[in-house]
């Protein structure tokens, strides 16, 4: 019994066949696309774009964009040409199990817990402050003790500041519907998602086409401030730092290799949908933050958590203030589908192979949804989004996903030296090239983020190991194969 064990290649493409038993293959390469695109903007286009900018990088965090999509673009070239060799659910993980053995993919399995479950915890915080200022719009106010978590204060658009509530009901509510929506079904839960991502770019389009002609060009001067002496205060080590910062705007297209075994056609669909809406996304991430450095000085946004709407007044289009909010919400809506979705199939698959127990796999005789896993991640995202503050939920989100890109990068350069001949229906151009840059970027911005994050990572991954020796190992169907 090895814990280094790789799964051969043969059973996941036969894991990947249909069967009765199996997931619904539902989804098209547009739907992929959408998938991708609904899991990308949300909180990072509409919160942390106005922080890198007075912050890091001034209006140069155009460029910081740039250089956080340019990682992402190494890691994702990597995504794709697993996700089209393996067709299977589960995303990273799946990919470690075949090219760095059992221990690996429990580590990456482990750790996308992070990236998804918690993702959707954060973005499902941000989603309650924007529901209170809609409410607000309207005269309506809900009690402060039932839309704060304990250990949080929380300001409010009329100055009321609120020193620690009871729970966040807001944030437990959408996740509790969501998780239940996903239930019903996939294909169900991605047309909500292509209608949310309709309205969400559809509004961030309008931003970009009614501001333009508003841009103050003297916003702009200088266009790189001037370093202040400390690293990561603008100048070209504030533009790396504000790529760091926005990096978080970025989580979510690896979310579309987790629904591999739901695509139609994944080994043409997968590429498309990852890279499709990595580059979508990198254009309107980059002329939105011009404009929205155009139409305020930058250094206005310092501390601003609503840096869009604060740009957006100047316009004079005071009307579509409340629009702007409604697309935000139903942006963190499709980011939070998205994300409960993935980490659903990565624990169906870890699940499948034994690694967790039976209960996870678990098929909905109608629904053909891995319905007790929907129903163990709404009660576990839940109590994180009810009680966990925001803050210490993102750089947690940020790291595991820069861990997960790491080794998929890895996986990619194993992969190519132990089967060089297996079928690719998409090939990482310029390999060792782009997964060596993919580890070393991200590798990078992980040495970016704060000392409590890597604190939170070990506590984290020493309990995800004890788990594995207490039962994984002792159950896996690759190292037992009589059970």
């Amino acid at each position: 019994m090895s814990i280094w064990k790789t799964k051969p290649l043969s059973v996941l493409l036969g894991e990947a066949s249909e069967s009765e038993k199996g997931l619904k293959r539902t989804l098209s390469s547009r739907s992929l696309v959408a998938l991708g695109v609904g899991a990308i903007i949300g909180a990072g286009l509409f919160s942390l774009t106005g922080i890198a900018a007075a912050d890091h990088a001034g209006p140069a965090v155009t460029i910081s964009f740039i250089l956080a999509a340019v990682g992402c673009a190494f890691a994702g070239l990597c995504y794709a040409e697993f996700a089209s060799m393996i067709p299977v659910a589960g995303s990273a993980y799946t990919y470690s199990y075949a090219t760095m053995g059992e221990f690996m993919a429990w580590i990456i399995g482990w750790d996308l817990v992070l990236e998804y479950a918690l993702g959707a915890a954060t973005v499902g915080v941000s989603w309650s402050r924007y529901l209170l200022e809609l409410l607000a719009k309207f005269n309506i106010h809900l009690p402060p003790d039932l839309i704060c978590s304990p250990w949080e204060t929380l300001t409010l658009s009329n100055g009321t500041v609120i020193e620690g509530g009871i729970i966040n009901l807001p944030a437990i509510f959408i996740v509790s519907l969501l998780s239940l929506l996903l239930i019903k079904g996939t294909k169900e839960s991605a047309t909500i998602n292509n209608l949310l991502v309709v309205v969400k770019v559809a509004v961030v389009i309008i931003f970009i086409v009614l501001g333009w002609k508003f841009i103050d060009p003297t916003n702009y001067i200088p266009y790189i401030p001037k370093n202040t002496g400390v690293f990561g205060e603008f100048g070209w080590s504030g533009i790396a730092a504000g790529a760091g910062t926005v990096f978080f705007a970025f989580i979510g297209f690896d979310a579309v290799s987790t629904a591999a075994q739901e695509a139609k056609n994944p080994q043409k669909g997968m590429p498309i949908g990852i890279l499709g809406s990595l580059i979508i996304c990198t254009l309107l991430y980059v002329l939105f933050s011009h404009v929205m450095t155009g139409l305020v000085p930058y250094y206005k946004f310092a501390g601003d958590a609503k840096p869009a709407a604060t740009a957006f007044a100047v316009t004079g289009y005071d009307f579509l203030q409340t629009g702007l909010i409604i697309a935000i919400l139903a942006g963190y809506t499709s980011v939070m589908l998205v994300m409960l979705m993935g980490q659903s199939r990565v624990f169906y698959t870890m699940s499948k192979d034994g690694l967790l127990p039976p209960f996870f796999s678990e098929i909905h005789a109608k629904f053909r949804t891995p319905w007790k896993t929907n129903l163990f991640f709404l009660v576990f995202v839940s109590l994180f989004a009810g009680f966990v503050p925001v803050s210490d939920l993102g750089h947690m989100v940020s790291i595991g996903t820069l861990l997960a890109f790491v080794l998929v990068c890895i996986g990619v350069m194993v992969m190519r030296k132990k089967m060089p001949d297996a079928p690719r229906a998409f090939r990482t151009p310029l390999v060792p090239f782009v997964p060596i840059a993919g580890v070393v970027i991200c590798l990078a911005l992980m040495y970016s983020l704060p000392n409590e994050s890597w604190a939170r990572l070990v506590v984290w991954m020493a309990l995800g190991i004890l788990i594995y020796f207490v039962y994984g190992k002792k159950n896996s169907k690759l190292n037992n194969p009589e059970k």
